[in-house]
């Protein structure tokens, strides 16, 4: 890996020498990371904790598993893990999993196995690290997610008063929040991506294929968010549970690879959300006679019967 670099990224070393499809070989890992293979074994091992073939093995064995469980076959999964046989690779899977790989049944169920490193498979193509518990972001984070896709519902139920050229006008010629999505130029664009960013990202989280883009006329998007937004709860909910906010995800259909810290991932959504929000009542405007106020405070006291 050689010495560290200002700006280089560990894990994304980690991720192009180790799990490079074409790397096979300790010393193919090694001249890919343009060090020698005793320099490159000894700072792996030294920064992860584990050395480079030994990590390599592990983590093709959790994408076999996940593998077997998305219905591969036992023969494609053993050669795409880089065994010469499926006997091989079935003892090796015995061995890491306690079960034979005929035995796995497709659908969900975890394809992790014990790492010092907490770094592991995550599909498609990626890597998951973990971190050491971090304090509970608590309440007052899950609070902020609720409020935030009630107020999406309430501003979604607000549009159906606005008519087809309302939703369309651009009110905002270029407006551009982000680099790497288009426009919010209409009511139609921002209310769009209220839904799109979570359905994004919960696809990310999951290991799931990107999603394709629904239909962004009302009831549609209304739909989306319905659909989305007890599973991106879900996801958040478990992350607090687990103390996970620190857990990095390793996405390596990035070009460069690039890692995303959870808690961070949270809150681009809250923030670019925040935001939406208040532009889609700007657009609103007198569209609408009496939209959605939006204040968490109001918010609680509604839910909780004044007591807030």
């Amino acid at each position: 890996m050689g010495e560290t670099t200002p700006g280089r990224d560990r894990l994304r070393e980690l991720l192009d020498a180790v799990l490079d499809e074409e790397n096979a070989t300790l010393g193919e890992m090694a001249a890919d990371a343009y060090a020698s293979p005793y320099h490159f074994t000894r700072q792996l091992s030294r920064g992860a904790g584990e050395p480079p073939v030994a990590m390599r093995r592990r983590v093709m064995l959790e994408r076999a598993a996940w593998q077997l469980r998305q219905g591969h076959s036992v023969t494609d999964t053993a050669f795409a893990a880089g065994y010469d046989s499926v006997e091989g690779f079935s003892r090796a899977f015995a061995r890491a999993f306690g079960q034979p790989p005929s035995t796995v049944p497709t659908g969900s169920g975890t394809h992790w196995l014990p790492a010092p490193n907490g770094i592991h498979f995550h599909p498609p193509t990626s890597l998951w690290v973990e971190q050491p518990a971090t304090p509970s972001a608590g309440v007052v984070t899950l609070m902020l997610v609720e409020h935030d896709l009630d107020d999406t519902r309430d501003l979604l139920e607000a549009a159906k008063g606005v008519d087809e050229a309302g939703l369309g006008r651009a009110r905002l010629p270029g407006h551009e929040p982000l680099p790497f999505d288009q426009t919010d130029e209409t009511l139609r664009d921002v209310l769009h991506h209220l839904v799109r960013a979570k359905e994004v990202w919960l696809a990310s989280i999951e290991g799931a294929e990107h999603p394709p883009a629904g239909p962004d006329d009302v009831p549609s998007l209304t739909a989306r968010h319905e659909e989305v937004a007890p599973r991106w709860l879900a996801t958040m909910r478990d992350l607090e549970r687990r103390g996970a906010w620190g857990d990095r995800l390793v996405d390596a259909l990035c070009e460069p690879p690039e890692s995303f810290v959870l808690g961070s991932v949270l809150a681009h959504v809250l923030t670019y959300s925040a935001h939406r929000r208040q532009l889609a009542r700007w657009m609103l405007g007198d569209a609408v006679p009496r939209w959605p106020e939006g204040d968490p405070i109001t918010w609680l006291r509604r839910r909780t019967g004044g007591i807030a």
